[in-house]
């Protein structure tokens, strides 16, 4: 009898805490700078979400180290729902494909929903004299180790995409790593590098003002926000195709009635028509689900990656 009291009372304290979530404004780790495309997504949803939970969700950019830095923090974070990170395919499939010897690891996050999908696009500085994949390649072949790409740090996702071009291309090109999207976005508008992969919610207004030319995009098929760029692959490098996305994950260790809550308020605004109008202004798929579909694709994407940088050749850290 006083066990099964001690139960429900258990069971009751659960409840309630779960009820009372939020009491304070949550912090929404993002380990990207600011202004690059991920930061721009978290500000696409983070007040909207705030006011389902009558707490402010505030952004904290902790760019750096392929996502890593921002990682850690929030890996070591306590577990009450009051730190959470918008974590990236980078964050949780590709640094753990390339490095055992992470400060982390993806099972130190307890998954929440995924977000949205997005593919990257292709784009050039203007005075690269090219217009179309076709052009790209065959200005690099004529001048072997002149160009240079940039991407948002070694091993992110996005350096991954420019890698397999390069590889499935033949080209020697240049990779210029930085310590995010936003800087790696700030050099390519200034001429620094030639191209690079990125989000389209960062290139698409660059692209429309004239100060960047879109090549191609990387996912398999045309994307319904932008259907008038190719695909790489149709543009001549058949098979080629990859995206990124983002997820919101909690530390390991929170409860899963505060995961639940969370999940439950993230779909309703991921769902809401004006966050989905404006997402997909930006390239962006809203995408949300349980959280047991985004450990399955965890799982599927870290698999993906690694055969992936086994592909290419590139160096990983034992």
């Amino acid at each position: 009898m006083k066990r099964w009291m001690a139960v429900c009372s258990a069971g009751f304290v659960l409840t309630a805490s779960a009820q009372a979530y939020p009491v304070r404004p949550i912090r929404l780790i993002v380990p990207y700078p600011a202004a690059g495309p991920n930061d721009m997504l978290a500000r696409s949803f983070n007040d909207p979400l705030g006011k389902r939970l009558g707490q402010s969700v505030v952004i904290d950019n902790r760019g750096g180290a392929a996502t890593v830095i921002g990682a850690e923090i929030a890996a070591n974070a306590a577990p009450d729902g009051y730190t959470l990170l918008l974590a990236t395919v980078t964050t949780l499939a590709v640094a753990p494909a390339l490095s055992a010897k992470l400060p982390f690891r993806s099972e130190d996050f307890v998954p929440i929903s995924m977000l949205a999908a997005q593919p990257y696009l292709l784009a050039a500085h203007p005075a690269l004299p090219a217009t179309t994949v076709a052009q790209l390649v065959a200005y690099a072949k004529a001048n072997p180790g002149k160009l240079s790409f940039a991407s948002a740090g070694v091993g992110t996702s996005a350096h991954l995409a420019g890698e397999m071009f390069k590889h499935m291309a033949a080209i020697n090109v240049v990779h210029v790593p930085y310590k995010g999207g936003g800087p790696a976005m700030n050099d390519l508008l200034a001429g620094q590098v030639a191209y690079m992969f990125g989000g389209a919610s960062g290139m698409i207004p660059h692209a429309q003002s004239g100060k960047l030319r879109v090549l191609a995009i990387t996912s398999h098929k045309r994307s319904v926000a932008v259907p008038e760029i190719p695909t790489i692959a149709e543009s001549g490098l058949t098979g080629y195709g990859t995206s990124t996305w983002n997820s919101l994950v909690a530390p390991r260790g929170t409860s899963a009635a505060i995961v639940q809550r969370l999940n439950t308020e993230v779909n309703v605004v991921m769902n809401q028509p004006d966050v989905k109008d404006r997402l997909k202004r930006q390239g962006i798929d809203p995408d949300p689900g349980t959280p047991a579909q985004l450990q399955a694709h965890i799982k599927s994407e870290i698999a993906r990656f690694s055969a992936l940088i086994k592909l290419i050749g590139l160096r990983v850290v034992e």
